[in-house]
């Protein structure tokens, strides 16, 4: 008998198209929120006969009420840096496996270096970032490091938008917000290193073109070496920004030393919490069927010279984070997970499960995806 799943923000954007997607996979997840009333205006959207909890993260006993041991905690309730704490520590503490939506780099190096350790404890599965942020990315990096053989140390993943409906989600622009002013991370010389997002530029081959993006932290930084451990150097970019990805280079710079000056954290705090409401909605159907995405991952040498190149297309990230999380809760539910504690997707269910998983989600491997001619692109600039 599969464990009970359990979806804590059912009723904003991300959790309701990720309820969606469960349901289509004949699902019956508890679906959890802050209002009773909307749990029951969606459970009617959604054809009725769903269970609901009602909970609210400035209560954390209310949210570790909503899982029990053996249960499965999907969360979406972000920003994460803010309010992801309460179901984390919900999930290690009644022995519930746990997945979520986060890509903020704080947060999701708060799970691989604090929850981790407890759910390995437990004996559960920690699944951070497991939409769109940044599982793409794992799967493109281990299919360029599998392809590369032994001789790759490094490998550079790149996320990038196609077509014309890119707009963001409230949840989105809030996690920005967070994540401009706090430090982020990479893996260089074997080891995680803190250090600024957007600190590095580079460019990656998308089609016909080279188009640019900013560093940023990522779940891959922790996963790729466990794929990989011969590994030295794994670098995650962030092409959203297209042209401006050098202005956002220099307000990451900027941002990172006037943080350091006293009071400006509260006052940037301030202004988020006043322009940048968290789950204020996001782009319908209609402008997601308009947008894609399209990943990069390139294996380097330990000389810097390309030895594979792999290219993932499909649906928008939006679309692509509701049904990965379905997904992901489905295989956690009915036993699937290979190990305990903080897991990246390939170490989680395996490389070639990933890849049957990501398709269902919407986004595959290019059928003839470029070749590895990145080398001009090779290097990262200051």
């Amino acid at each position: 008998m599969a464990a009970r799943i359990v979806l804590f923000g059912a009723t904003g954007y991300t959790g309701r198209l990720t309820a969606e997607a469960m349901v289509e996979r004949r699902l019956k997840p508890v679906l959890a929120a802050r209002s009773q009333d909307k749990l029951d205006a969606l459970v009617e959207e959604l054809g009725g006969g769903l269970e609901t909890m009602t909970a609210d993260v400035a209560v954390p006993p209310s949210v570790r009420a909503l899982v029990e041991s053996g249960d499965v905690l999907v969360t979406t309730v972000g920003p994460f840096a803010r309010w992801g704490a309460p179901a984390a520590a919900a999930a290690t503490t009644a022995g519930a496996h746990y997945i979520d939506s986060t890509g903020e780099p704080p947060f999701i190096r708060e799970v691989f270096e604090r929850y981790g350790p407890a759910a390995e404890q437990a004996g559960v599965g920690m699944l951070t970032a497991f939409g769109y942020d940044w599982v793409p990315g794992n799967l493109a990096g281990a299919l360029a490091l599998e392809r590369a053989g032994e001789l790759a140390t490094r490998v550079d993943v790149g996320y990038f938008i196609t077509g014309s409906g890119g707009s963001m989600s409230g949840g989105t622009k809030a996690s920005l917000v967070g994540a401009i002013s706090e430090p982020a991370f990479g893996y260089r010389e074997g080891r995680v290193q803190t250090e600024r997002g957007a600190k590095r530029v580079r460019s990656f081959p998308v089609g016909s073109k080279q188009l640019q993006g900013v560093s940023v932290g990522s779940s891959e930084h922790f996963t790729l070496p466990r794929v990989a451990p011969r590994l030295r150097e794994v670098n995650a970019y962030l092409g959203w920004f297209g042209p401006a990805s050098r202005a956002m280079q220099v307000m990451s710079a900027g941002t990172s030393v006037a943080m350091k000056l006293p009071g400006v954290d509260k006052l940037w705090s301030a202004a988020g919490d006043r322009f940048v409401q968290g789950s204020t909605g996001g782009p319908d159907e209609q402008a997601r069927s308009k947008s894609g995405s399209h990943i990069v991952a390139i294996a380097y040498d330990a000389a810097g010279r390309p030895l594979s190149e792999v290219h993932l297309t499909g649906v928008d990230g939006y679309t692509f984070t509701g049904r990965m999380l379905a997904w992901g809760a489905d295989r956690a539910a009915g036993g699937a997970l290979r190990g305990t504690g903080a897991l990246g997707p390939v170490d989680a269910f395996g490389l070639d499960e990933l890849v049957a998983g990501c398709a269902e989600a919407g986004i595959s491997q290019q059928a003839s995806g470029a070749g590895a001619h990145g080398a001009e692109a090779a290097a990262p600039t200051a």
